[in-house]
């Protein structure tokens, strides 16, 4: 399908809406990005890029500049509540192009945006979506009444996207019975340049490094009964946080005490959206598929998703037909992401003393026998290149 005459307009200017806008207007398309906005930003704070996204970072021409704000892992590092380290994953053998590294979200927004302008992209500010018509001319109706058409809309807009509703009706996601707090501390612990995860009876907390390994990322997931809001923008008191994981040693408390107004969510399983196009729109990332933060995935899914859009366009003989073999291309795939992420947390939260010693025995066993068996299982996972 020849895409220089193709008018593609996406709604959101996150990670996912920029790397598609890039990728279709590698490809010649005439794309503009809708963002509700007043400027281009990130919420949020780290990220892990494994070598699955960063292949389309490399393919979009982006390797240098990411390696450049990004921070390459040397392990994943799994330890108890004491902080005794309990299974090492040695990340460092893998190659330069093909590492596992950690950035700060926004800087990876920045790189993405400024690479989408310098290619003429148009990135209209201050457009926030109220509903999209499917069609030949699909529409796109904004909040202050304007209405805007193109050859193709994406919904690259989230958890409450506007376009998921109109192919799949209104999601029914559940809460899991936890929830997250994290935050970006000074790096005054002396973290190396590794993720850990802390594991404790009903919680655990993730720490990694950013930004030259000046700070440091935390994700600490606590199951309880009551919910929290969905969504990124609510923040609580860090004396909660602080008092949710109190009995922990190591690290852990010295990153605490930097946390300061953390942010704070209710983690809802979502199900993967049934319909990811219609006529003459598509879905992409968190729009058709929320994922858990317990694989590290949702932004690598999220560049795959955007390469896998532009690559089925270009490869096929019509609009409807790459659609289709878009979707075809990454649902199971998705799938079975979101399922393995789903099943991580109870491996980090045993409570039993008993279970949780035997556990973490045999994952130490199985570290000092058999070193790389942990790493090539995720050869599904890491080793999987949408750009080959």
């Amino acid at each position: 399908m020849e895409l220089n005459d193709l008018r593609i307009s996406i709604i959101g200017a996150g990670i996912g809406g920029l790397t598609a806008a890039l990728a279709l207007r590698a490809r010649g398309a005439d794309v503009r990005i809708l963002e509700q906005a007043d400027a281009i930003r990130e919420v949020g704070a780290g990220i892990q890029i494994s070598p699955n996204g960063l292949r389309v970072l490399q393919a979009l021409g982006l390797g240098d500049g990411f390696r450049s704000i990004s921070v390459r892992g040397q392990a994943v590092s799994l330890r108890n509540a004491r902080g005794g380290e309990v299974l090492r994953m040695d990340l460092g053998d893998l190659p330069e192009a093909h590492s596992y590294r950690f950035v700060h979200r926004a800087d990876l927004v920045d790189l993405l945006a400024a690479r989408a302008r310098a290619m003429g992209v148009r990135v209209r500010l201050l457009q926030k979506a109220q509903d999209v018509t499917p069609g030949p001319r699909p529409q796109i109706t904004l909040c202050n009444g304007d209405a805007t058409c193109a050859d193709l809309v994406i919904g690259a807009d989230g958890l409450h996207s506007v376009l998921r509703p109109v192919l799949n009706g209104a999601a029914q996601p559940f809460f899991t019975g936890q929830v997250a707090w994290r935050a970006v501390v000074p790096n005054k612990v002396g973290h190396p340049a590794e993720a850990r995860v802390h594991m404790g009876p009903g919680r655990h907390m993730v720490s990694y490094p950013l930004r030259g390994g000046d700070m440091v990322n935390l994700v600490a997931v606590q199951e309880r009964s009551d919910w929290a809001a969905e969504g990124w923008s609510h923040r609580d008191d860090a004396a909660n946080l602080r008092a949710a994981f109190a009995g922990f040693g190591g690290v852990v408390p010295g990153l605490l005490s930097g946390v300061d107004n953390p942010g704070l969510w209710g983690l809802f399983r979502h199900p993967v959206a049934q319909h990811w196009q219609g006529e003459g729109v598509a879905l992409l990332g968190d729009a058709a598929h929320p994922t858990l933060p317990f694989l590290a995935q949702g932004a690598n899914m999220a560049l795959e998703d955007a390469w896998v859009l532009a690559d089925a366009l270009a490869g096929a003989p019509d609009m409807a037909q790459g659609l289709a073999a878009y979707q075809q291309r990454r649902r199971d795939r998705v799938v079975k992401v979101i399922d393995a992420a789903g099943g991580n947390a109870w491996k980090y939260h045993l409570r039993n003393p008993l279970v949780r010693g035997v556990a973490h025995l045999g994952l130490g066993v199985v570290g000092r026998l058999a070193p790389g068996a942990m790493l090539r299982s995720f050869d599904w996972l890491y080793g999987h290149d949408v750009t080959a």
